[in-house]
């Protein structure tokens, strides 16, 4: 068990759209860092804006959710667009968030964590002090993890990396809590460059899309690091090493992190 700082335990909110393995992934190490006394912590629920039936992949993630006890909550976000009209979801998206915290009102947590959450929720990040994981470093891309990873290998980078930042109305402009670093070149990286060098970038996503070996390579090491980041940034919030309420300056876990591979 790690020192806790003699804080009280870090309540914590879930949200996620439970999409893919790397949701699953995240939800998953940290309910077990809680569990192994490594965090200290609990996770108060989960939030899905998806439903029973809605995918595979989901309805896998909510049988495990269960299991773990952790309470659930969900409103499917495409039921409550066709409810609605199928209006655009800018003329939908505060009316949906404001039935959401009204889902959530009975729970008290400190800190929400959008964990693979797909929606832009500026009145849930009003509600609630929330943090989201990045998949590149402070000032680069702006958006998916996907086009964080081709902007990698079109401006042929050494390095990229993840973090977690405040969630604001600006996507991915609030402020940065921590990050962590890793090398996209060397031994195991310069023969998948070497493969692409003759390609412009339009024709490695045309020909190869997501299939292209570096690109898979990238995002490997990225989601191998992304659970310990979230781990070790819950950790040190709980701790006070990282002040919510004053963010001056944004924390370097890489070494934290890379003692987690």
């Amino acid at each position: 068990m790690k020192y806790d700082g003699g804080n009280p335990p870090l309540r914590i909110g879930w949200f996620t759209t439970g999409r893919g393995i790397g949701s699953y992934g995240l939800f998953h190490s940290t309910f077990n860092s809680i569990q192994s006394g490594y965090l200290n912590g609990v996770i108060e629920f989960v939030f899905l804006n998806r439903e029973v039936g809605q995918s595979e992949t989901t309805d896998t993630f909510i049988k495990s959710i269960k299991k773990t006890g952790t309470p659930l909550e969900t409103l499917s976000s495409k039921k409550f667009k066709k409810h609605n009209g199928n209006l655009p979801w800018d003329k939908l998206r505060e009316n949906y968030d404001r039935a959401v915290i009204e889902k959530l009102k009975t729970y008290k947590i400190d800190i929400a964590v959008h964990a693979g959450y797909m929606l832009i929720a500026p009145i849930l990040c009003n509600q609630y002090m929330t943090i989201n994981l990045h998949p590149d470093l402070p000032g680069e891309t702006i958006g998916m993890w996907q086009q964080a990873i081709w902007n990698v290998i079109e401006r042929k980078k050494i390095e990229t990396g993840a973090m977690i930042h405040v969630s604001t109305d600006k996507v991915d402009r609030g402020p940065v809590l921590s990050y962590c670093k890793f090398p996209v070149r060397g031994k195991d990286y310069d023969h998948l460059w070497d493969e692409v060098s003759t390609y412009e970038i339009g024709k490695l996503k045309h020909k190869f899309g997501e299939e292209l070996p570096l690109f898979n390579k990238i995002r490997k090491d990225g989601l191998s690091r992304e659970t310990s980041l979230l781990n070790e940034t819950l950790f040190s919030i709980q701790t006070g090493e990282i002040s919510l309420g004053n963010v001056k300056k944004s924390l370097d876990l890489t070494d934290r992190v890379n003692h987690h591979l």
